[in-house]
């Protein structure tokens, strides 16, 4: 029997295929994953909400500047947008797992994970 947390990383897996047209790298996804901790499992927390602006404001600040270590900019919030828009302005569970793995490879950190 698979793990929830197994579970999880296959529906992120699959959200990267059909939404973003991504093969994952698998063992990226299992630490931007392992990096959120049990914030996974609880149902606000594992989710960004694309429409609230202070929720992206701390995907910018908790994860871009602060784990990725990249500088403040309007290339940030930029990237942030662009990830929101082609999870789909109406897919309502943008999963957080997902957002950082996608940021993170914009931004080529995936050494942060190394």
């Amino acid at each position: 029997m698979a793990s929830k947390k197994s579970e999880l990383i296959i529906k992120y897996q699959k959200d990267l295929q059909e939404k973003f047209n991504v093969n994952p790298d698998m063992d990226l996804l299992q630490k931007v994953t392992d990096g959120l901790g049990p914030s996974i499992y609880n149902r606000d927390s594992s989710t960004v909400s694309g429409s609230d602006s202070k929720e992206l404001e701390r995907v910018k600040n908790n994860f871009l500047i602060k784990k990725l270590g990249l500088t403040d900019g309007p290339g940030l919030m930029e990237a942030i947008n662009e990830v929101i828009i082609q999870y789909g302005t109406s897919v309502r569970t943008k999963y957080r797992a997902v957002v950082y793995y996608q940021l993170t490879r914009h931004f080529s950190k995936e050494s942060v994970y190394a």
